[in-house]
């Protein structure tokens, strides 16, 4: 998801969880090994944001399975793959709701956060990132007729409806345009597409790649990008998540990345974009 971004208030529950323990982490402590010491490395992603991850039926040569069934596929899913073998480990990917994400980490639960996550500065007090795996650019989605299809700037929305993903930069960045109605956050960016489409709002705001999967699956939809200086002031990239003080995976992930140019990265993308299931 992104250059998203965590609340104050959750950051401070993230910093309560890491002082006590989950059963996963308990189970850990009592072995005298640490679960992710096991040839394992377990990968959190929300499974629900395409094409950085998504849940499918499926089992295809990029798709890992999930514990509760299913499967899971995306861009992050191949970066976490990489990362596995690069660690000399097998992937375990663990489908979590956005929120829970640090705290599961935190929690000892996953040893790795791929989903689309930006490192913050908030977020850098409870983790440790990586450098960048991936850096896009700020859109509006919104309907083809909309009178806001021409805009070239972000002020161009003021007086429309625009919303976002709940506890993401998304919505936060709504508030960089003056007069702007700033919707409820959505609880998950497939709400926010179904409020488009119903026309409860005017235009919801996301990254590139995912809103080429979301409009290639939506035809009465169109994406808005900005002149170069008139869009949003954000932080577009993404980075790997893991423990603070985990530094030898922290320096093994980094040296993978470093394998990965920058041409593969989109090649990568591209082709997540173009299995994702709303292109189906």
């Amino acid at each position: 998801m992104n250059f998203r971004r965590i609340t104050s208030a959750l950051l401070a529950a993230v910093m309560l969880a890491g002082c006590g323990s989950s059963t996963a982490a308990s189970t850990a402590s009592a072995s005298g090994t640490d679960a992710g010491d096991n040839g394992v490395l377990r990968v959190g992603m929300e499974c629900n944001y395409a094409p950085f991850n998504w849940s499918t039926d499926t089992a295809t040569d990029t798709s890992q399975p999930l514990e509760g069934g299913g499967y899971c596929d995306g861009y992050d899913v191949v970066i976490a793959e990489k990362m596995a073998e690069a660690a000399g480990r097998r992937l375990e990917v663990h489908k979590l709701d956005w929120d829970n994400l640090i705290l599961n980490l935190q929690n000892n639960e996953i040893d790795a956060i791929i989903a689309g996550m930006t490192a913050t500065d908030e977020r850098k007090e409870v983790v440790d990132f990586t450098s960048p795996y991936y850096e896009s650019e700020e859109v509006i989605i919104v309907k083809k007729d909309s009178p806001y299809a021409s805009a070239t700037s972000i002020q161009d929305f003021s007086g429309a409806t625009v919303q976002g993903q709940m506890n993401t930069i998304y919505d936060e960045v709504i508030d960089q345009i003056e007069g702007v109605n700033h919707a409820q956050a959505a609880s998950d960016f497939p709400a926010a597409i179904q409020a488009l489409s119903s026309g409860a709002i005017d235009g919801v705001v996301s990254e590139l790649p995912v809103a080429n999967g979301v409009v290639t699956a939506n035809p009465d939809l169109a994406i808005v990008r900005f002149a170069e200086g008139q869009g949003f002031t954000a932080d577009t990239t993404v980075s790997i998540a893991v423990r603070k003080e985990d530094d030898e995976l922290q320096q093994q992930l980094e040296d993978a990345l470093g394998k990965i140019s920058k041409d593969e990265r989109n090649q990568l993308m591209e082709e997540a974009v173009e299995r994702q299931p709303a292109n189906d």
